[in-house]
């Protein structure tokens, strides 16, 4: 299959939720407790911020020939990559390489000297195969239900020439 990377539209925010919910209840759910997942889950659910407002974000999307969105990289304005999600029916097809490296050329014109994550269990070894170093893992907690949930995630950066 052939996908192309184009930027976000507005349109394309409850596409962009989908590849987020299904890339957390599937592909994370191999590295991650049900509980995590679960609480993972609900607080993208209520992000008002995939549903559709990255102002002033690079938000590209990797679409299917039919331009469906399938996958997608958020770069914030100071090189903080925070979002890189795949959907599961499209996962190891080099998409995440390719949204990291889309991303790394307009950080680049930005004249940023860094690009940096916090990457997820499975996000991980995508960043490190695309030359991102490893700073630490990051342990935290999710409100969830009433309580915390325990949970972490790797905070990666790859510095630019």
């Amino acid at each position: 299959m052939d996908y192309a990377i184009r930027p976000a539209r507005p349109g394309d925010g409850p596409a962009l939720t989908a590849i987020t919910l299904a890339a957390i209840r599937g592909t994370a759910a191999a590295a991650y407790t049900p509980e995590q997942v679960e609480a993972w889950s609900s607080r993208v659910a209520q992000s008002a911020r995939i549903a559709g407002a990255f102002a002033g974000d690079l938000v590209q999307v990797a679409v299917d020939q039919t331009d469906c969105p399938v996958a997608y990289c958020v770069m914030e304005t100071d090189g903080h990559l925070d979002m890189l999600y795949c959907h599961p029916e499209h996962g190891g097809r080099g998409l995440g390489r390719r949204l990291l490296a889309d991303a790394e050329r307009e950080a680049s014109r930005l004249g940023l000297t860094r690009l940096f994550t916090e990457a997820s269990e499975l996000a991980r070894p995508v960043f490190a195969r695309a030359g991102y170093a490893l700073l630490g893992r990051r342990d935290f907690t999710i409100p969830f239900e009433g309580s915390e949930v325990a949970i972490h995630n790797y905070a990666m950066e790859k510095r630019l020439v």
